[in-house]
């Protein structure tokens, strides 16, 4: 928090005339008084963020989840512009999300909602990492984390691919690794991510049944792996959803990693002039 709080002044100092302050943090969270209540992948629970960056920063401080942040940003500024229903998932180390439902970010109840990797794909799946009690939800089986998974399942299947051949050298088989054997062609790396491609499509295809978007879109760090990921995503969803949600338009988000930061910034700046 002492280092937040800094980086945050140092930027008030070069942005004198910023009136408020967005952050975008990876937790369920209490919209009203903007406590992060937990989060899986962090050691971080029950926290007032708002209140202890309120009075290190001396300005007002908009807070809300990563994800709904992104969705903010591609509706505003990207992938989603001019859409008034549309979902954002954001696939890295693990998989958050956000929904645009009527034109404003759908938060849930108390402003913990749209926890949209833990949909569950794959009912005696892998378990679900960091803090979820669940197995086979979709951040486990299609996250980077996943995907270095499966390519070291793969590398081992497969030993004279070249993904076993790294193995076999001592080296780590993690989402870096498979992107760059895929590039190569190697059939082990390619089947892996489409593994993940298929259990993404799978989440893709009840959230598309449930909310009827006009749009799905998937950012993150992963999205570095391209149509390799989201081709097999759509087909799934193209295949198993009920018409018409079966025509929804699965797409790369436009925004790349900045998503969650030009949302946040535009969140705060929201919230001040709302008052």
């Amino acid at each position: 928090m002492d280092l937040l709080t800094t980086q945050i002044n140092k930027a008030h100092e070069a942005r004198p005339d910023a009136k408020s302050v967005g952050i975008g943090i990876p937790a369920t969270l209490d919209y009203e008084t903007g406590h992060a209540i937990s989060t899986v992948n962090l050691d971080l629970e029950d926290l007032p963020i708002r209140e202890m960056v309120s009075e290190g920063v001396h300005l007002p401080v908009a807070i809300d989840n990563d994800g709904n942040l992104a969705m903010l940003a591609e509706a505003l500024y990207g992938a989603a512009r001019g859409t008034r229903h549309a979902l954002l998932l954001t696939i890295g180390t693990g998989i958050g999300g956000g929904i645009w439902l009527n034109g404003e970010i759908y938060r849930g109840s108390t402003g913990a909602g749209a926890e949209l990797g833990h949909l569950v794909v794959e009912i005696d799946g892998h378990p679900c990492q960091g803090n979820c009690p669940n197995r086979g939800c979709v951040e486990a089986m299609a996250s980077g984390t996943a995907i270095g998974r499966h390519g070291k399942e793969a590398a081992e299947r497969e030993p004279d691919s070249l993904l076993g051949q790294r193995l076999a050298a001592g080296e780590s088989i993690d989402s870096k690794v498979v992107n760059e054997a895929a590039v190569q062609g190697d059939e082990a790396a390619l089947g892996a991510i489409d593994l993940a491609g298929h259990y993404l499509g799978q989440a893709l295809v009840s959230l598309a049944n449930v909310f009827q978007p006009e749009i799905i879109v998937l950012g993150g760090g992963a999205i570095a792996f391209g149509e390799l990921l989201i081709e097999p995503a759509r087909r799934e969803v193209e295949k198993y959803a009920l018409n018409p949600m079966n025509e929804t338009r699965v797409v790369a988000a436009q925004l790349g990693p900045a998503a969650g930061m030009i949302g946040a910034a535009a969140y705060g700046r929201m919230e001040a002039e709302a008052g």
